[in-house]
């Protein structure tokens, strides 16, 4: 190397150089897949989250007559702006598609009390209903959910799933907006819950943490798209812990309870229990001394 590029106006240069060919190579489109997302366009994620987020607060907690006059236009206008920055689908209006969403805000939140009082009936550490509101997960996750649902059926595109993926950032409970979900819906804990696009949910439906409802998944996943890939889970189901049900033709007849961990690829009749048969790997005697005859698990 030359004495003179070690002078600082050569390093300089240098640096100047690197950034324009980055810059240059940067605002350059290619045909790759994130040149046809910004081709595409999409809403900032920060104003879609912080709307959400606002608007859930309305729904859930405020019963202020002024506050609602306050809040709820400037939300609507709100969803104008991000609503304008989409490319909508041949047919769908941004103003009528808010006021077809607005409407359906008051029958949203009467989903949304059966849901927090299927929490409270079903869960004995449950103290009061504001505690539920306050601090379970899954009625954040949920009530997301079924505002993200009423976006999904309206058309809209994006915004729906960045409101799905957001209350699973905070949750770790993954429901796609295109899940259909009914009445006294009740997830307990939640921690790893994944609920796929197609699934659909009757009513007073139980699901513990861990609990997938998917899609048996080639390798070409679009082959798929627009069929139902993700099971039918009927009303008065009780799946525990860990359970993986998958398959648009897996449908979990009423009643039916699906045990801890039970993986399920098939339809199972109504009343219906499905567990997993625990078997006694190590006896003990009456003082809890292991018996020589057994075999020792080092786990």
């Amino acid at each position: 190397m030359a004495a003179e590029d070690y002078e600082p106006g050569a390093a300089r240069g240098r640096a100047e150089r690197i950034l324009e060919e980055t810059i240059a190579d940067l605002s350059t489109p290619h045909d790759d897949a994130l040149s046809k997302a910004a081709a595409e366009g999409f809403p900032e994620r920060s104003q879609v989250v912080e709307w959400g987020d606002r608007l859930l607060r309305l729904v859930l907690h405020e019963r202020s007559r002024d506050a609602l006059i306050a809040e709820l236009p400037d939300l609507v206008l709100w969803m104008g702006r991000i609503l304008g920055s989409l490319q909508l689908p041949p047919g769908v209006d941004a103003a009528a598609v808010a006021d077809r969403f607005v409407a359906r805000l008051p029958a949203v939140r009467a989903l949304l009390a059966e849901d927090v009082e299927a929490a409270f009936e079903g869960d004995p550490a449950a103290k009061s209903y504001a505690e539920i509101v306050s601090a379970y997960p899954s009625v954040w996750a949920v009530a997301t959910h079924r505002l993200a649902h009423e976006l999904h059926r309206l058309g809209v595109p994006l915004v729906p799933r960045m409101l799905s993926e957001h209350a699973h950032a905070r949750t770790g409970i993954d429901i796609h907006p295109g899940a259909r979900v009914g009445r006294r819906f009740f997830i307990d804990h939640g921690t790893g819950v994944v609920i796929g696009e197609t699934a659909e949910i009757g009513d007073r439906v139980v699901l513990y943490q861990g609990v997938t409802l998917g899609a048996l998944a080639p390798r070409a996943g679009q082959v798929l798209r627009g069929q139902k890939r993700h099971p039918t889970i009927e009303d008065d189901v009780t799946i525990y812990a860990g359970a993986t049900i998958l398959g648009g033709e897996t449908v979990i007849g009423r009643g039916s309870v699906i045990g801890g961990n039970v993986w399920l690829t098939h339809s199972v009749p109504a009343c219906s229990k499905v567990q997993i048969e625990a078997r006694l790997q190590l006896q003990r005697d009456g003082d809890c001394q292991e018996q020589s005859e057994q075999l020792h698990w080092d786990i």
